[in-house]
């Protein structure tokens, strides 16, 4: 992969990617809040994904994070809440298990920061809370082989 970020002046940067380019406006939206919507980007499309590999669709569909930072410079993340709410036709267990392959497996940005950083999450799924306020494994990036190979961010 290669990236590459040009100043344009007035706090405004492009950003290059070797698939296309964006503009960062740091007086709208700072770095530190692109990462995070970044991290819940590439778990959120991973759920979406693989929902569809099984024949499913997914609607009415957001992700949310409570972040929480520590204090002092250079006020790295401490802990990261994650809220998937969404309607999906398969049945509470698959959902779930969705949302733990992303997170556990193979969601690149998540699995980046899940050793130093408290990962947990909260699953609603057609309406009805399936799991809440429950944490990941951290620590070992060990990876999970449940047939998915990975939908997003390879």
């Amino acid at each position: 992969m290669n990236v590459s970020v040009e100043y344009l002046g007035d706090k405004k940067f492009k950003a290059n990617t070797t698939k296309s380019s964006y503009i960062m406006d740091c007086k709208e939206i700072t770095p530190v809040e692109y990462f995070a919507t970044g991290i819940i980007g590439c778990t959120g499309i991973d759920l979406v994904m693989m929902a569809e590999k099984d024949g499913y669709e997914v609607s009415d569909y957001t992700v949310k994070a409570d972040i929480e930072r520590i204090s002092v410079a250079p006020m790295k993340f401490a802990s990261i809440h994650i809220t998937y709410d969404y309607h999906c036709g398969c049945e509470a267990q698959k959902a779930k298990r969705y949302i733990l392959s992303s997170l556990e497996s193979y969601c690149t940005t998540v699995n980046s920061i899940r050793d130093s950083v408290k990962v947990s999450y909260t699953i609603i799924h057609n309406g009805e809370k399936i799991a809440d306020k429950e944490s990941i494994a951290s620590g070992g990036g060990t990876l999970l082989d449940d047939g998915f190979g990975g939908a997003c961010c390879s």
